[in-house]
């Protein structure tokens, strides 16, 4: 298979008070850790960044300077994160077969789970990133806040990204939701509704996403603690 990867850094970061895809992580920003990690796999042929319009140049700066020696676009996101990988479809080349999508706000992805996911994929299936949850979920009413289920967690895996597919399969599940106006939070759940049987895949990373003051402190010292920078 010959990949292509789209990295998702369109959000402008309500909960940190700023666009965090260029937030500086020990040295590098956030979304050039995707970049770098999958610029650095021979089974990725392409990247495409979608993030907002003012991104645009500096994330294009970004991917010069660490993925030369791969084919890369940076493009427009949309007013949804589902708008965003469906601009980053269209932008992924006819050559490439499969592709992962990825949340430029994950800078810990590991090249080995990558990998994992990759292995799984083929016609009529596709895979995701995903950690076994450890904590007791309750089903909760929105307008009263009582509880009305406890569910079973041994049954219950956090989603993460990449999440891993035949670029046909994906784009046809993204088609099939813009024309019946679904929207969903993820490209798995697309995937699912078109019959795609999805697999989950053990996430062996510190795979977080940084959404909030803390997360970035906490990447910032793995970062930093491994020697990455």
């Amino acid at each position: 298979m010959t990949w292509a990867a789209v990295i998702v850094a369109a959000g402008r970061g309500a909960r940190l008070g700023a666009p965090k895809q260029l937030l500086d992580l020990a040295g590098t920003p956030m979304v050039g850790w995707s970049v770098r990690a999958f610029a650095s796999m021979d089974e990725i042929a392409m990247l495409v960044v979608v993030t907002e319009p003012e991104s645009i140049e500096p994330i294009q700066a970004l991917c010069a300077q660490l993925a030369c020696r791969k084919r890369w676009s940076v493009v427009r996101g949309g007013a949804t994160r589902q708008e965003s990988v469906y601009e980053g479809l269209r932008n992924v080349s006819e050559g490439c077969d499969s592709v992962l999508v990825h949340d430029g706000a994950r800078p810990l992805v590991s090249v080995d789970d990558v990998r994992g996911g990759m292995r799984e994929v083929r016609v009529g299936r596709a895979a995701l990133l995903a950690t076994p949850v450890v904590d007791t979920i309750k089903r909760v009413d929105a307008e009263s806040l009582r509880v009305e289920k406890t569910l079973d967690r041994g049954t219950l895996w956090a989603a993460q990204t990449p999440q891993f597919a035949r670029t046909a399969e994906l784009r046809a599940a993204h088609e099939a939701a813009r024309s019946q106006g679904v929207e969903a939070t993820d490209d798995a759940a697309l995937l699912e509704r078109a019959g795609v049987a999805v697999i989950v895949v053990p996430s062996s990373s510190e795979n977080f996403k940084v959404t909030l003051p803390a997360d970035v402190a906490r990447a910032r010292v793995i970062l930093s603690k491994d020697g990455l920078a």
